[in-house]
């Protein structure tokens, strides 16, 4: 069972946050390990385990950095140890980012660093915008696997910024 089945709502990418909200609230009432005690020890691991999964069903339903891989996977775009081919325009500007991050690492400029900053954050806010408009035209019309298709591309271009955001943090 995935986590859309358990709160019974359909897979998208936007659930509704009230749904999910009352959903939550309503299974942590309905599988809290207190209302167990005096049951048998396979049911309260059974409760137990059904909280647990309520939890993180819940985190991942309301997280989008969360939400979009899992949505991904349900839908068979996404793979366990998969190694996507980003396109090569992506990947030279990325590279053109490196080199930048890499001249700031070896001699520190306040104001270069400050232009690469800026560059990924254009970068970040781009791809986050087109993502957006992507899963909420998939949510609109769910047979569309084109746009799946490009919303994995999207979530890989982000991955691989984030992973510079976090160099560049360091």
């Amino acid at each position: 069972m995935n986590y859309f089945e358990f709160y019974a709502i359909p897979v998208q990418f936007h659930p509704d946050p009230q749904v999910v909200k009352q959903t939550f609230f309503s299974n942590s009432k309905k599988f809290h390990p207190d209302f167990y005690v005096s049951a048998s020890e396979e049911k309260q691991a059974e409760v137990l385990e059904m909280s647990s999964f309520n939890n993180k069903a819940f985190q991942t339903l309301k997280n989008e950095a969360l939400l979009i891989p899992y949505v991904l996977e349900i839908l068979g775009q996404l793979k366990a140890e998969e190694h996507y081919q980003l396109p090569q325009s992506f990947l030279m500007e990325m590279m053109d980012i490196n080199e930048a991050l890499m001249d700031v690492q070896m001699d520190p400029n306040p104001e270069q660093l400050q232009a690469v900053k800026q560059q990924i954050e254009t970068f970040e806010i781009n791809l986050q915008g087109a993502l957006n408009n992507l899963t909420k035209q998939y949510d609109a019309n769910p047979n569309d696997n084109q746009v799946l298709v490009e919303i994995k591309d999207l979530y890989f271009r982000n991955k691989y910024l984030m992973r510079l955001k976090a160099q560049l943090e360091k």
